[in-house]
């Protein structure tokens, strides 16, 4: 494999700043309406691409390929992680205004750790070649775990706590500041603790998307990319499906599918090679067709009578405080 320069890791992480910087100018209005938030993850969508256009064109089409294939597997697993930010958010009621700033600087750390755990993924791979099989392992368990409901996020409210006991937390907000200070004293606010909670959720992700990445391709430069353009749309994304999130019901037996299939592929590397236009094909219609599967049924739900409907306009005469909440569209304050 031949290694990337160190120029162009300089000029892709130069660009990925500049998107960033661009993206906090763009949005830092306070509120969002749906259609803003679809735009801007188009537009995400669409850098991600303009990259895997210049990656195909530079290094040819099988990294180009690898960088496809990585990047949808990402921006799959990362719906997940958004409907986790929505629960977490109406958990602990962080109000609408404040939760652009915590997404942004969740963004940003999440970047920067997942650059750490695939440096050190990629350098255990080339010391240890069994630990290769040690992460289709982890990823075939992790989609085996995801096949059951109801798992919990133990791991934040662990996180919460631990956080609670290093430092006091005020129950109030101070604007947007992480610390405030009263009578001497800094205290952690409301906002520091959700910090912490979408750190934790994100860090728990990657131990399962990371090395899922890893088998799609062991080039370094691919596995960062293809994360860091799924990690930056992640805000965007969140803004977009927040009032869907129990639309998507055949998203998270799709996901568990994909984490199945990455990992026998991984467990199976030395046995039966899978091209990478096979596993591009399977990721893009397992996750394409969970999502179209769960929009279709909801669809066949939104068209069928309820009980005691007399037509199929009896809805708009329901009072909008009583509809569920994923029916409500319009502004979505951010």
């Amino acid at each position: 494999m031949t290694p990337v320069p160190m120029w162009a890791w300089a000029v892709t992480l130069a660009v990925i700043a500049l998107l960033i910087v661009a993206d906090l100018i763009l949005t830092r209005g306070p509120e969002s309406s749906l259609r803003a938030a679809a735009i801007e993850s188009a537009l995400w969508f669409g850098a991600a691409l303009a990259f895997g256009a210049v990656l195909w064109l530079w290094r040819g089409p099988v990294t180009g390929g690898q960088y496809l294939a990585g990047y949808l597997l990402e921006r799959a697993l990362s719906v997940d992680n958004v409907f986790v930010f929505v629960l977490l958010f109406v958990s602990m009621r962080i109000p609408p205004e404040l939760q652009k700033r915590i997404l942004f600087l969740g963004v940003v750390g999440a970047l920067v750790l997942r650059g750490v755990f695939i440096a050190a993924g990629g350098a255990l791979i080339e010391s240890v070649s069994w630990i290769f099989y040690v992460f289709g392992a982890m990823v075939l368990l992790a989609g085996a775990r995801m096949f059951r409901a109801g798992e919990g996020g133990s791991g934040n409210n662990l996180a919460v706590r631990g956080l609670r006991r290093v430092l006091p937390v005020t129950e109030h907000y101070d604007g947007s500041r992480l610390i405030t200070r009263a009578g001497g004293r800094a205290l952690a606010t409301p906002l520091l603790v959700a910090l912490v909670a979408i750190a934790v959720t994100d860090v728990v992700f990657a131990l399962d998307s990371i090395p899922a990445v890893f088998g799609v391709t062991r080039d370094l430069f691919v596995v960062f990319t293809s994360n860091a353009f799924a990690v930056l749309g992640l805000r965007a994304l969140y803004f977009l499906l927040a009032g869907s999130a129990d639309r998507f019901v055949y998203l998270k037996p799709g996901i568990a599918l994909l984490l199945v299939f990455i990992g026998v592929k991984m467990l199976l590397y030395d046995v039966v090679h899978i091209p990478i236009g096979a596993s591009l094909v399977v990721i893009a219609a397992v996750a394409g067709g969970a999502m179209g599967a769960s929009v279709w049924r909801d669809l066949r739900l939104r068209g069928r009578p309820g009980p005691g409907r007399q037509d199929n306009h009896a809805e708009h005469e329901v009072p909008p405080d009583r509809r569920p909440a994923a029916e409500r569209r319009g502004r979505v304050r951010t």
